[in-house]
């Protein structure tokens, strides 16, 4: 759970413990077994203010301890597409963002998940269909 606690070193609340934990076995550990190389995790639970002091949205899921940023371990051309083609094979997630370097990945343990993709571009977020990813 360490590569999942806030980086500024404040306690994670059990309510957002019970969230990752179900995170990691519903989508991440699935997802690894099944990409079979060494995935990171860049980012878990956020508190509130670590949220704010990176720029994330009041909103994030990263607050309640529903959502990761994730990245293969080994960056080359076609990992990263590679990493989102075997989340959606896995076939549970709530929002996958496709960024430059890295995916945010969301789960609900107790509510409807979307499973919603977006990539973010210069301009936004932009939703697209599972069948853009290169």
């Amino acid at each position: 759970m360490k590569e999942f606690e806030c980086r500024d070193g404040c306690r994670m609340p059990a309510a957002a413990r019970e969230n990752i934990e179900a995170l990691v076995e519903q989508v991440l550990d699935p997802v690894r077994r099944a990409y079979g190389k060494a995935v990171r995790v860049t980012s878990g639970y956020r508190c509130p203010r670590h949220n704010a002091s990176v720029g994330g949205v009041p909103q994030s899921q990263h607050v309640s301890g529903q959502a990761a940023d994730i990245r293969p371990v080994e960056q080359h051309d076609g990992a990263l597409e590679r990493l989102a083609k075997t989340v959606v094979a896995n076939g549970k997630w709530d929002q996958m963002i496709l960024y430059p370097t890295f995916i945010h990945i969301s789960w609900k343990r107790d509510g409807i998940n979307r499973r919603q993709i977006l990539r973010k571009t210069a301009e936004g977020y932009r939703q697209i269909s599972i069948n853009q990813l290169k």
